[in-house]
């Protein structure tokens, strides 16, 4: 299966999250919110340096419950800019 490229406004909407995630994450390290979340520190990594733009969705929904986000903020704030 051959995945299509990302837009650069998916890149962009990639890299929102991540900040977003960091920022929630505050001065807890890494390793304890991945860990928390059932996923590896290295996944956690890609996903806040825009390295993994469209982590799973479970992915994503772990990493909310943890860090006390709601997913409907989520959504609204990386939602696809028009160009």
């Amino acid at each position: 299966m051959v995945r299509t490229p990302l837009t650069p406004e998916e890149r962009e909407r990639g890299e929102r999250l991540g900040r977003l995630l960091r920022e929630a994450r505050g001065g807890r390290t890494m390793a304890e919110v991945a860990a928390s979340a059932g996923i590896s520190a290295e996944t956690l990594r890609k996903i806040e340096t825009g390295r993994a733009p469209t982590p799973a969705f479970f992915t994503v929904a772990a990493l909310a419950a943890t860090l006390g986000l709601s997913m409907d903020e989520l959504a609204g704030q990386c939602a696809l800019v028009a160009a």
